[in-house]
């Protein structure tokens, strides 16, 4: 109960909170007025008039009223937190400086003449501001300081320079009646802090003369309406660009998108209504967007015509996807398969993962860089033009372009001086965008959004998809969610350095499967060399073997995967079915049934998945055993419902090998250390320019270029709910044959007889040196060719090293850390 009350606290909105220290201020000034204005008896009053009274002397009475209005001030304006700062620096040292020119006024008591005098004085505070000061420079200049410091704390509340108490009080006389307003007092009141901008904006409105109208060319029109609404800032005066036909002028890049969109920014933030300026601006801008164009967007760039002059941010449109309005539950399955007795297996809810916030829409940062690209193009006389952009959680796509007759790569060649002008070394462009006739440049957001697993769950396209391995990847560059069918793929490669995101990936995998599919549907194989990473899975029903961490057994499991694969392929041949969803949809309808006098029950076969978290931990063992599972599985596996995920951080060509590249199509590259990294995965440059944290680019099986995403995110909570709730269902029923070995060894004579020492030299010769040969046993201990291989087969007999392979040299299959165990197993000591 008491957790609950605690997160119930955490997620107080913060309206509340802001009401709530409003209501304690003034009960406060409530207690304090009772103890210094009607003497209340008790214990508070004794507190209040030691701590009050002893602090502000004379001047307790108006601490009330002090505490009363900061109250009422916290509730009509909630708004302004960023003044509270302003307005405590400014209260101070008014305080401060009254109660030190009272306390002198009183004749400047000292701590020997009582606490008393004191506080019938300037009390505690206004003690320690006068005595020092009286001390060094007497009480002559101590109050000149003094009031000083008083006028001080008033411009500070106020909010008001010196530059502008003219102007105030002028301000001030013109509101009483005692001054004629003049021309000039249209801003009168502004006081260049930005608090409340808002009032002035009808002024301004009218203050701005309407610019003259422009041609209507598509490129360069503007809505006459829309002119007498915008306020021009003029920027730096950019350098000349190429000749302008005649009766064309110049037009210098203007700023109102990026001030609108800054107030429209702080507006949305505090909780209040945009100002109607800044409405006016931004209107068609957002992230939903109107059926028919607004005026204030003018129409796309009309291929063939000309763009001589730099556009306005305002002329940019924002073509990121909209969020869907209102999330919808994934709807009950429309088959509940029973999986022992009357046990009905029920999916976790998505309750139980949390939601995410509305994706970020337009913001001032995206119209400076739309004016800073803008500018890097007239510079350098490249007739290309910014004509829209899509945010996305990480990066931010701005679509470019191209005049008539102008090379991509004039683009592509203005990478550094693009990263330059942007203030950002992370710069990707891509040329051109898949499916539009435009350049892309890519530059990471200043403000980051995180992607939860749960958003990408609820969408409604996944609401619709009840497959079972369908699988929750992030949110690409566009705005929009990114889902993989898992049985499509149908194997995916994940790899990237340490930290860009590869293990979360791995969770919110597991996850989708988990909160998606019963284990009737879906049983998994989780390989965790590691040991640490997926130990949270430990024991949920959709295991068909506890989490393998030897990478020994490893190979072993991969190897009964092969098995598997046969079995149901000789099925699949026996029956005349092409795919396991075939057969299984057969056998469930009872079309399909065993042959008579067969003891065999057909059941449905589930998807095998088979994650394997660190790749190179098992290559470094048993690189050949692997390696040939892994080709084989990935080569036949697709028809029989069998799919592997294999994740690795160190992505070599040693690791993931030319046969393992050419049977598994997709790939999810996150970031990499370096371009070999990114061509191992990708077979293309690209990773090594990802910023990390979950920011990665996506092949599927059949795109030609990848799609840059932003990987979802599941919390550590998130991921011990969803296995508690898998735990409480149902236990696991694990097979004992996954990690046995697949190949019954042939019998060889263990009979050492005479040749003990000679056996110990070899094994310690093979495994120190890592080759097993025979023509090496030869020629170092000096035997015949007939000794050294009934050496070898001895070897093989301990599982020294692995079987003949022709002319190659055989695998060892103990590393030199183990050899002292082996010796004593060759000679008796131990029972292996």
């Amino acid at each position: 109960m008491f957790r609950g009350i605690g997160r119930g606290a955490k997620g107080l909105d913060p309206a509340h909170r802001k009401d709530g220290l409003a209501l304690l201020l003034l009960g406060l000034s409530l207690i304090v007025a009772a103890g210094t204005w009607s003497n209340l008896r008790g214990p508070v009053g004794d507190l209040v008039e030691m701590l009050v009274t002893g602090a502000f002397g004379r001047l307790d009475l108006l601490v009330p009223i002090l505490l009363a209005v900061i109250a009422a001030r916290l509730i009509r304006h909630p708004e302004r937190p960023e003044a509270n700062g302003r307005i405590v620096i400014g209260l101070s040292a008014l305080v401060i400086g009254v109660l030190g020119q009272v306390h002198i006024a009183c004749g400047a008591p000292a701590r020997s003449d009582g606490m008393q005098d004191i506080r019938d004085a300037g009390g505690l505070i206004g003690w320690g501001a006068a005595t020092p000061l009286t001390y060094t420079v007497t009480a002559v200049l101590a109050v000149p300081l003094l009031v000083l410091l008083t006028v001080f704390g008033v411009l500070v509340v106020t909010a008001t320079p010196v530059k502008a108490v003219p102007e105030r009080l002028r301000s001030l006389g013109v509101r009483l009646g005692l001054v004629q307003p003049g021309p000039d007092d249209l801003s009168d009141g502004y006081d260049g802090y930005g608090e409340d901008d808002s009032r002035y904006d009808d002024q301004w409105r009218e203050a701005l003369p309407a610019r003259p109208g422009r041609r209507s060319a598509p490129p360069e029109a503007y809505d006459p309406g829309q002119d007498e609404d915008e306020a021009p800032v003029r920027r730096r005066k950019p350098r000349k660009g190429p000749a302008r036909p005649a009766g064309d002028r110049p037009q210098d890049a203007v700023d109102v998108a990026a001030a609108a969109a800054a107030a429209l920014d702080g507006a949305v933030m505090h909780g209040m209504p945009p100002s109607p300026l800044v409405a006016d601006l931004t209107q068609g801008v957002g992230v939903e967007r109107d059926p028919e164009p607004t005026p204030s967007v003018p129409p796309a760039r009309v291929k063939g015509a000309r763009i001589d002059e730099p556009r306005g941010t305002s002329a940019v449109p924002d073509l990121t996807k909209s969020a869907p309005e209102k999330h919808r539950e994934l709807p009950p399955r429309a088959e509940q398969l029973q999986l022992s007795g009357d046990i009905t297996y029920s999916l976790p809810s998505l309750d139980l993962l949390e939601r995410g916030g509305p994706g970020k829409s337009r913001s001032a940062a995206n119209d400076v860089v739309v004016a800073s690209l803008t500018n890097v193009f007239m510079e350098f006389k490249v007739d290309a033009a910014v004509t829209g952009f899509t945010r996305g959680p990480t990066v931010t796509r701005y679509e470019v372009e191209l005049g008539p007759a102008v090379k991509v790569e004039r683009i592509t060649a203005l990478t550094k001086n693009i990263a330059y002008a942007v203030a950002s070394p992370d710069v990707r462009i891509i040329s051109p965008i898949p499916g539009k006739s435009a350049v892309g440049i890519e530059i990471p957001n200043t403000d980051r959004e995180m992607v939860n697993l749960g958003d990408v769950l609820r969408l409604a396209d996944a609401a619709e998809d009840d497959h079972p391995m369908l699988v929750a990847l992030g949110k690409d560059v566009e705005g929009g969610y990114v889902m993989a069918n898992m049985a499509k793929m149908p194997h995916i490669l994940v790899a990237g350095a340490t930290g860009s995101g590869k293990s979360s990936c791995i969770n919110c995998l597991i996850t989708s499967i988990m909160v998606r599919a019963t284990p009737e549907d879906v049983r998994m194989v989780l390989v965790d060399p590691k040991r640490v990473e997926l130990t949270a899975y430990e024991g949920i029903p959709h295991l068909i073997t506890p989490i393998i961490t030897n990478p020994k057994r490893a190979a072993e499991a991969l190897q009964w995967v092969v098995r598997e694969m046969d079995l149901r392929y000789d099925d699949l041949a026996a029956f005349g079915f092409r795919h396991i969803d075939d057969f299984n949809a057969a056998v469930r309808s009872g079309k399909t049934k065993a042959p008579p006098g067969s003891e065999r029950e057909l059941k449905p076969y589930p998807y095998l998945l088979v994650i394997v978290d660190e790749l190179a931990d098992l290559m470094m063992v048993a690189p050949r055993d692997v390696e040939d599972s892994i080709v084989r599985i990935t080569q036949l596996a697709r028809a029989a419902g069998i799919h592997l995920v294999l994740a690795t951080q160190r992505p070599s060509v040693d690791v993931v090998t030319g046969l393992i590249k050419a049977n598994v199509p997709s790939r999810l590259a996150f970031a990499t250390s370096s371009l070999a990294d990114s061509r191992v995965i990708l077979d293309q440059p690209g990773a090594e320019k990802l910023i990390g944290k979950g920011d990665g680019l996506f092949l599927p099986m059949g795109a030609n270029k990848p799609t840059r995403m932003q990987g979802a995110f599941v919390t550590e909570a998130e991921v011990a709910l969803v296995v508690q709730h898998c735990k409480d269902q149902m236990a696991p029923v694990f097979r004992d044959d996954v990690t046995v070995g697949s190949k019954q060894k042939k019998e060889i004579d263990e009979d050492i007889g005479d040749d003990l020492d000679l056996l110990c030299q070899a094994a310690e010769l093979v495994v120190s040196t890592q080759f097993g040969s025979t023509s090496m046993l030869q020629r170092k201990l000096r035997v015949g060719f007939a000794k050294a291989g009934r050496l070898m087969d001895l070897m093989e007999s301990r599982a020294i090293v692995g079987p003949s392979e022709g002319s190659k040299a055989r695998d060892v299959l103990v590393k030199a850390d183990e050899l002292d165990g082996v010796l004593a197993v060759i000679r008796g000591e131990t029972q292996n």
